[in-house]
């Protein structure tokens, strides 16, 4: 509040030389103020609502009536002013119990050349809880907004999945029946159908990269016992149809001893991109692209390597690699968003994941999960 603007002061108090030290003090340390006096509890009520203070001030102990009945009153009335005691002799022990009960400050009757201070602090400190509720509520409301866009993105993103799927799903179907009606025998429209099939599903796996980012964000995790040999079956089939996939070999070395407890689903997810990059840029020279899978488990952690045999990535580009969109080779034909799902998923597993490359030798990428019990609840901290 501007100092210099009138202050106003409602005073619980009923006697009249009291009053009038109270007024002389305030007028000394240049508070610019005016007041109500009120004696009761009925006038009391009738001062917060019609002369709306901005301070009050309050006699301990009135005939019928008393400085926390004034008090409670305020807060039940969600009415936020300083309300500072002014009062005779308390004990030590009143005072504290006042002041845990937010009563702002205690002035004793006998000593009042501290009330000028303690209203401007009290004044002071309201402005600033006042700032604090504000901003918070604005944080509220743009959080609130934040989820109500989110929610409204996923839509937007399955149903642009949905409406694109069908038609893709109707065009590889044609393209069946064109080859079997009448490219069988042309090699050269076999060989087109091909490419056209290759690019459909180039785009439904993107497609599908975006339906898993938006449910990554969105769900909770699920954890449950995981088989990691019928995880990496499940991905193999599921980047068979990229070129190169039948020459590609994939072993898995499992020394754990241990049960693994995670999100089958996003474990499947990260599989898919790190086993599709493998064979995306695979090394060409070399007679076949190898990915060696290996997998230890502790009770609390579980470790995933990745190591293929491919082109390998520059060391300059290797800072960038979990960006999203971010494309390290001119040979990379997606959206750029493999490693950077792989990134998200892990770190919505709250896992670390690192990635180490020679170049034309070979990329490994390393993960560590954590071995979630049944009963673990995951903490966004």
């Amino acid at each position: 509040m501007d100092t210099k603007e009138k202050i106003k002061v409602l005073m619980l108090e009923d006697v009249t030389d009291d009053v009038a030290i109270i007024e002389y003090v305030l007028n000394r340390g240049g508070i610019e103020h005016e007041t109500l006096q009120v004696d009761s509890k009925e006038e009391f009520i009738k001062g917060l609502k019609e002369y709306k203070p901005d301070v009050i001030l309050s006699d301990h102990s009135l005939p019928q009536f008393n400085s926390l009945d004034a008090h409670k009153i305020c807060l039940s009335e969600q009415l936020y002013v300083p309300f500072i005691l002014v009062t005779g002799a308390v004990s030590e022990e009143f005072a504290v119990a006042c002041l845990k009960n937010g009563i702002d400050d205690y002035i004793l009757k006998s000593n009042l050349s501290r009330l000028p201070t303690a209203i401007l602090s009290a004044l002071k400190q309201r402005e600033l809880e006042k700032m604090k509720i504000e901003a918070l509520q604005e944080l509220k409301e743009q959080n609130e907004q934040i989820l109500k866009i989110n929610k409204e993105l996923d839509s937007f993103i399955y149903s642009i999945s949905h409406s694109l799927r069908g038609p893709l799903s109707t065009v590889s179907g044609l393209l069946n029946l064109a080859e079997i009606e009448g490219g069988a025998n042309n090699k050269n429209v076999k060989e087109l159908h091909q490419m056209m099939e290759t690019c459909i599903k180039r785009l439904d796996t993107t497609l599908g990269q975006m339906v898993d980012q938006s449910k990554n964000a969105r769900l909770d995790i699920d954890a449950d016992a995981i088989d990691i040999n019928a995880i990496v079956d499940k991905s193999i089939k599921n980047v068979s149809y990229l070129p190169g996939s039948e020459n590609t070999e994939v072993t898995v070395i499992n020394t754990s001893k241990f049960p693994f407890y995670s999100d089958a689903y996003r474990l499947e997810v990260i599989f898919n991109s790190l086993l599709s990059n493998a064979i995306k840029y695979r090394d060409f020279t070399k007679e076949k692209a190898t990915v060696l899978i290996q997998y230890v488990c502790t009770p609390e952690t579980a470790a995933i390597s990745f190591k293929d045999n491919g082109l390998g990535i520059p060391e300059k580009f290797l800072p960038k690699v979990f960006n999203m969109f971010y494309r390290a080779s001119e040979k990379s034909d997606g959206a750029g968003l493999g490693l950077y799902i792989v990134k998200e998923f892990v770190e919505k597993l709250k896992g670390t994941v690192t990635i180490s490359s020679i170049e034309n030798e070979s990329t490994t990428v390393t993960i560590v999960l954590p071995n979630i019990r049944k009963d673990y609840v995951p903490s966004d901290n």
